[in-house]
C-alpha cells in the first residue's frame, strides 16, 4: 500500500500527512529525517548529491522554500526526487520557516501546506513531465553558467596561487601519506556503489582512508574505520569521531572555523587548514602535499555537468585542484574498471588443491608417511563410527 493513501485513511483528510523537519541545509537536514516525514529545505537549484541524500532518508514529501530549478543551468536534483517517487513542492517562500515549526504535523494538498485546517504555504507541485520542461528551459542558460565559471576559476587562482603552487598554508598532520595510496571519501555521486566495488583494492593495497564531513560515516556503513576526518563537521556523526581518526577543520581564509568548537567539545584535539576551496579539495591537496603516491576519490566531482550541477562558485577551486594534483588523482570508477585482484579466487583454489596433492603424495611415498595416514585412517574411521553411534 503507497504511504500517501495510507495517510489518507489514517488521517481523513485529504493529501500527505507527516512530521514537519526543517533545516536551511539540505544535507543536514538528511541526516535527521526519518521515513515518512516531509522535508522543509530552502535550497535554489537543489544539486543530485543533496537530493540523494533526502531520497535515502525516505521522506512522504520534499517542501522547497525555493525555486529547485532556477532556469540558471539544468542541475540534477529535482529530477532524482520526483523519479523516486516523492511529491515535490517548489517554490513556496522563505516565510514557511516561520509558519511550520519543527515536529509539526502538516499536510500537503496540491500545492498547498496546511498545519491542520489552515493553509500557511503555497507553491508548484512537480513532477516528471514538469521538471523535464525546466530542466530543457535551463540548458539555455549552460553558456552564461560556463563563462561564470571561468571567472570564477581566475578569481580562485589570484586568492590561492601560493596553496595551488607551492603548498603554502598545507598544515602539518600526524598521519604519514608518504609512498602510500589514499581514498578520499564524498557523501556524493554513487559513493555507496563505489566503495562496495573497492573492497578488494581497499583489502589489497591497504590504502589511508580519508572521510570527508559524511564520508566518513560512509566509511563506517561499508565497514571501515577512517584514519582522517576532513570538513566542515556539520555533517559528521559522534560514532565517526569515536573511532579515534585525525581531525582537520576545513576554515575559511581568515581562520574562522565554526566546526572546531564541536570538535573541541568532543574532547579531540584538532588542525584547521583555512582556505577557500571546498572540504574535498582540502583533503586532496592534504594528500598530495603530504606525499601520496595515488589518491583514489570516491563521490566526489568527476564530469562537467557534475561541477554545473552543484551550482557554485567553490567548484572552481576542485577544478583547478585536480589540474595541480595532476595523474595523481583517479576517480573511483577508473579504478574499479581497471583494478583485478593480483590473485584470482580460481588461481587461490587451485593453489591450495595443488598443496593437498602434493602433501599426500609426499606422504604416500615414505613410510613415516605412510604410518601418519595408516594412523589418521584409523582416527576418522574411530571418529566416524562415535557419530554413528550418537544417532543410532
Amino acid at each position: 500500500m503507497k504511504l500517501a493513501t495510507l495517510r489518507r485513511r489514517t488521517y481523513g483528510l485529504p493529501g500527505i500527512s507527516g512530521v514537519a523537519r526543517l533545516d536551511r541545509r539540505t544535507t543536514r537536514l538528511a541526516g535527521r529525517l526519518n521515513p515518512g516525514d516531509i522535508a522543509i529545505i530552502d535550497h535554489v537549484d537543489l544539486d543530485r548529491v543533496a537530493a540523494g541524500a533526502l531520497v535515502a532518508a525516505k521522506p512522504a514529501a520534499v517542501v522547497n522554500a525555493q525555486p529547485s530549478i532556477s532556469g540558471r543551468y539544468p542541475n540534477l536534483g529535482p529530477d532524482l526526487i520526483v523519479a523516486s517517487g516523492i511529491p515535490l513542492l517548489d517554490n513556496v517562500g522563505s516565510e514557511i520557516f516561520a509558519a511550520v515549526k519543527e515536529g509539526t504535523r502538516i499536510r500537503l494538498d496540491g500545492d498547498l501546506v496546511y498545519v491542520g485546517e489552515a493553509p500557511v504555504a503555497k507553491g508548484t507541485a512537480q513532477d516528471t513531465q514538469t521538471v523535464a520542461a525546466l530542466m530543457s528551459e535551463a540548458k539555455s542558460g549552460l553558456s552564461a553558467q560556463l563563462e561564470a565559471f571561468a571567472v570564477n576559476t581566475s578569481e580562485y587562482m589570484s586568492r590561492e596561487r601560493e596553496l595551488l603552487l607551492d603548498g603554502v598554508g598545507v598544515p602539518d598532520v600526524r598521519t604519514k601519506f608518504a609512498g602510500r595510496h589514499v581514498l578520499v571519501v564524498v557523501r556524493g555521486y554513487d559513493h555507496a556503489a563505489d566503495l562496495k566495488a573497492l573492497k578488494h583494492y581497499i583489502r589489497e593495497f591497504k590504502p589511508i582512508l580519508v572521510g570527508v564531513d559524511g564520508g566518513a560515516d560512509a566509511l563506517l556503513e561499508a565497514g571501515h574505520k577512517p584514519h582522517m576526518i576532513v570538513g566542515d563537521m556539520d555533517a559528521v556523526s559522534d560514532a565517526a569521531f569515536a573511532t579515534g581518526a585525525e581531525v582537520v577543520v576545513h576554515a575559511y581564509p581568515d581562520g574562522r572555523a565554526p566546526g572546531l568548537a564541536r570538535v573541541q567539545d568532543l574532547g579531540i584535539d584538532a588542525v584547521t587548514f583555512p582556505t577557500s576551496g571546498t572540504s574535498e579539495d582540502v583533503a586532496i591537496l592534504l594528500a598530495d602535499e603530504k606525499g601520496a603516491d595515488l589518491i583514489v576519490a570516491v563521490g566526489t566531482h568527476a564530469t562537467l555537468t557534475e561541477f554545473l550541477d552543484k551550482g557554485r562558485s567553490g567548484m572552481a577551486s576542485t577544478f583547478l585542484t585536480r589540474l595541480r594534483v595532476g595523474g595523481k588523482l583517479v576517480d573511483a570508477k577508473g579504478v574499479t574498471r581497471l583494478y583485478r585482484s593480483r590473485i584470482s579466487s580460481a588461481a587461490l583454489l587451485l593453489l591450495v588443491i595443488a598443496a593437498l596433492l602434493a602433501v599426500v603424495a609426499a606422504l604416500a611415498v615414505s613410510d613415516s608417511g605412510r604410518t601418519y595416514l595408516n594412523n589418521f585412517d584409523s582416527t576418522w574411521n574411530d571418529f566416524v563410527n562415535w557419530i554413528q553411534d550418537l544417532f543410532s
